[in-house]
């Protein structure tokens, strides 16, 4: 009997070592990206409900999620954009592996206030929108309004999104950008201010803002996943190593019928 426990108790510790110390006593610790927070949470809800596993998930950024990976604060983190190879680097000094796991895809979308009777923008008036070049909704068609510039946060992947997919290396955003905290807050500011111009997750956009076609393409399920919208990307969930038991779970429900659901739901494209 003695031997039995022991075998048991040896095996036990064997699969908290394997499948990582918060999923290990029945919880999962999530943390990361706004944009992808909304499917994130989704999925904890139903699968809490289906497994009886704690899930939780904060939304503090893409950067803050990479950071909590590499410190071992959280077991997934959700990113909206790929890490970046310091942080990869940065990981794999304190032992950790990281691994991604793309779930959905996006359509970063440029929202305006529904006053205004702008409806299109191509790539480059985007860019010089935010280069400070135009000023006035008048120089592209619009009302007598200055041009209220809303940008994220340094550590927000959308930020950096916007200026990998928009900017470009070499066109730096305007000091005059106003920055805001989440996709939600940028959608709020936006809604309340005639002159303003943001960008989104595409699951995020509702009736109180108005998403621009860009370089003439709407932001919607063909256009993202063939790629002819030109501000698309893919967004992951990142894991130490390769996952198993509960976080391997997890991080594979966008292959599942239900999580398939959840994404289209929760306004994003799915990938697989």
């Amino acid at each position: 009997m003695k031997l039995f426990r022991k075998i048991l108790f040896s095996a036990t510790m064997l699969g908290v070592m394997a499948s990582g110390t918060a999923s290990a006593a029945g919880k999962i610790v999530i943390d990361g990206s706004t944009t992808v927070g909304p499917i994130a949470k989704a999925f904890a809800s139903h699968y809490t409900k289906t497994t009886g596993v704690q899930v939780t998930v904060s939304e503090s950024g893409s950067g803050n999620g990479a950071k909590g990976l590499i410190n071992k604060t959280c077991d997934i983190a959700d990113m909206s954009r790929a890490m970046k190879s310091n942080e990869v680097s940065a990981a794999r000094a304190k032992g950790v592996q990281p691994v991604e796991h793309i779930v959905a895809l996006d359509g970063l979308s440029m929202v305006v206030n529904p006053r205004n009777r702008v409806n299109a923008l191509s790539k480059a008036q985007i860019r010089a929108i935010y280069m400070g070049r135009y000023t006035n909704w008048t120089e592209l068609g619009g009302p007598n309004a200055p041009i209220i510039m809303i940008q994220r946060e340094s550590n927000s992947g959308t930020q950096d999104s916007f200026k990998e997919l928009v900017m470009g290396k070499d066109n730096p955003i305007s000091k005059r950008a106003e920055t805001q905290s989440s996709n939600g807050a940028i959608k709020n500011r936006v809604a309340t201010t005639p002159g303003a111009i943001g960008f989104i997750g595409m699951g995020f956009v509702d009736e109180s803002v108005k998403a621009l076609l860009v370089d003439g393409i709407e932001s919607d399920a063909k256009t993202v996943k063939n790629g002819t919208y030109p501000i698309h990307r893919p967004l992951f969930m990142y894991t130490n190593g390769n996952p198993t038991g509960a976080i391997k779970d997890f991080v594979e429900l966008p292959k599942t019928p239900e999580g398939k659901r959840i994404i289209s739901e929760s306004g994003f494209i799915n990938y697989y």
